[in-house]
């Protein structure tokens, strides 16, 4: 009896907590019959270096089907994570598509980390480090911000509206991201690792992954270890799903639309970045459309997402 009374009570407390309006859910799928374009610096970057896109894909994919131990870890991650391990797949498949090449085995990936170590790198623009930069007056309203992902969201969005393609204090600063200004010491626009994360990208991640992986922080004066935390597959599949979570998690809270059902929808976030500004505008677009007796409109895939969806049963097939 005192079973059966434990197992009502716990019942009732999960009804208690579920929200008044359940978000709408995404359907699988792509919402486009053709695949969106595909950028022209995606373009060129494949044809630079003599291949396709579809020989980049079964490179990639040929990894994930021929190494268990890290299919077991993705599953492991995302389970973590509460995430669905294809919404990982997603991501990685269309990074190494069409970002950079995949390496032949994961092995190479950890030899790369290793290496970082041995480099003196630094987040900086024209010798000034970012982590002075961010002391200037311009970024005092970010400093109550709890957590690495709303203050580093906050510093980025302080950067677009004071400092992007602007003359400040005597000092012009590139109409350039945030990202590619300061937290690329090798060169600009690069993106590393099994993930293709950027630095920024990890130092927001940074208080998700420590709750739940229990990995250390990372530090913004120690780009090093930002770095092997990017390139060492054991280390960055954590921040992989806690940025494929963050966007589920925004488009839920923000705009109303359950999206863990279709992993070319979150590979499309994972690969466009900026979650939460995108869901507002998605909830604001829909508002206008309900105001104007329209049905709302779902998010949608772009064309690393459609490839993602595309190939579903074939990356279902992995796991």
């Amino acid at each position: 009896m005192k079973k059966l009374i434990s197992v009502a009570i716990a019942l009732l407390a999960a009804a208690i907590v579920l929200p008044a309006q359940a978000a709408t859910v995404v359907p699988s799928g792509n919402r486009s019959v053709e695949q969106p374009p595909i950028p022209g610096a995606s373009s060129r970057r494949t044809q630079a270096t003599s291949t396709t896109f579809q020989a980049k894909y079964r490179k990639i994919y040929a990894l994930l089907k021929n190494d268990a131990a890290l299919r077991g870890k993705i599953k492991q991650v995302s389970a973590a994570y509460g995430i669905d391990p294809i919404h990982m797949v997603g991501a990685i498949v269309g990074e190494h598509t069409y970002n950079v090449d995949a390496y032949d085995r994961l092995q190479t990936y950890y030899v790369k980390a290793v290496s970082y170590l041995s480099n003196r790198l630094t987040f900086s623009y024209k010798g000034e480090d970012v982590s002075d930069f961010v002391q200037r007056p311009e970024f005092d309203a970010c400093e109550g911000k709890a957590g690495s992902y709303s203050l580093w969201q906050c510093r980025e969005q302080v950067w677009n509206r004071s400092f992007r393609g602007k003359t400040v204090g005597g000092s012009s600063f590139p109409n350039d991201r945030f990202g590619a200004t300061f937290f690329q010491p090798l060169y600009a626009g690069q993106t590393f690792g099994l993930g293709q994360l950027n630095p920024l990208t990890a130092l927001q991640m940074s208080d998700m992954v420590h709750k739940v992986s229990g990995l250390p922080k990372l530090d913004v004066r120690d780009p090093n270890h930002v770095y092997k935390t990017i390139m060492d597959p054991d280390l960055t599949l954590p921040y992989v799903a806690a940025t494929i979570r963050n966007s589920i998690d925004a488009y839920q809270k923000i705009a109303g639309f359950d999206i863990s059902g279709n992993p070319g929808v979150t590979s499309t976030l994972y690969n466009i970045g900026n979650p939460e500004t995108r869901a507002q505008a998605l909830r604001n677009e829909n508002g206008n459309r309900a105001a104007a007796g329209q049905p709302p409109k779902l998010p949608q895939e772009n064309y690393y997402g459609w490839l993602v969806n595309d190939k579903l049963d074939e990356l279902k097939a992995l796991f």
